[in-house]
């Protein structure tokens, strides 16, 4: 009986010790596993900031839960008006990876930019919006660029980078280019599209469409121009972006985005 003991105390030594066995299952960090952002009922945990107005007023229901999804709706307006809006989730993250599902509607308002045109976006390592100023177009932030197919023939790849009031380095040199295309292939507006943004603080940054790697870059900062109406206490160009918040973009195109969840690195 006691040798049979000690043989099974044995095996169990040796199972653990196996390769691999030590290993967390997939998707997790530190026992956490990924975390959902939204929960498909309502915009709890979300908070709203549009260009001509204050922190938290969600103008015209722009952002509103339809079938499960972060909708960004234009039913109710009259006029656009230049409203930029974004709506952010209520903690910053450093290094992560983010997932969200996303797809166009068939809502343009045509008193928009033409650029808005089946355009969107996410943003990230946004300042905080209670520091969004009511008259400041787009927050201090990076931005994981969508666009579908315009119908003109022309390629329009989606997963690309954009930087209202920050900087980038782009194949081992700070690029000056506002937006940096991906690699990406084009899709219809209305074909649901997988979207990866994996941020290690301010050191590189890759994004991904459908699980292909279309766009890396690294040293996200802040500087150049783009935005208007900021504080000049916030702007303080070349400084760092390590973290920040991430926000769902309304600039005058339909859109609807689900299966958000992130998983801090």
């Amino acid at each position: 009986m006691i040798l049979r003991s000690q043989n099974s105390a044995l095996l169990l030594l040796f199972l653990f010790f196996l390769p691999g066995c030590t290993e967390r299952p997939e998707g997790k960090k530190g026992g956490e596993d990924w975390q959902v952002l939204f929960n498909g009922k309502n915009l709890d945990g979300w908070t709203p900031k549009f260009y001509h107005h204050l922190v938290g007023d969600n103008y015209a229901n722009t952002f509103r839960v339809v079938d499960g999804t972060i909708e960004v709706s234009y039913q109710d307006y009259e006029e656009f008006n230049e409203r930029y809006g974004h709506l952010f989730y209520k903690k910053p993250f450093s290094s992560f990876h983010l997932k969200f599902e996303y797809r166009f509607t068939d809502q343009w308002m045509e008193d928009a930019p033409s650029f808005t045109y089946r355009n969107s976006g996410v943003m990230f390592h946004s300042q905080d919006p209670n520091t969004i100023l009511k008259e400041q177009n787009w927050p201090i932030s990076v931005e994981y660029q969508m666009l579908a197919d315009a119908g003109d023939g022309e390629p329009r790849p989606t997963g690309n980078m954009c930087s209202p009031g920050t900087e980038v380095f782009y194949r081992g040199e700070m690029d000056p280019r506002h937006c940096i295309s991906s690699s990406s292939d084009t899709f219809q507006w209305d074909q649901w599209v997988q979207g990866d943004l994996i941020v290690y603080g301010d050191s590189l940054v890759i994004h991904l469409v459908n699980g292909d790697t279309v766009l890396q870059y690294n040293k996200p900062q802040i500087g150049g121009e783009v935005v208007a109406g900021f504080d000049p206490e916030i702007k303080v160009d070349g400084k760092p972006l390590t973290s920040g918040y991430i926000g769902l973009q309304a600039e005058g195109q339909g859109v609807a985005f689900r299966a958000l969840k992130i998983r801090e690195l």
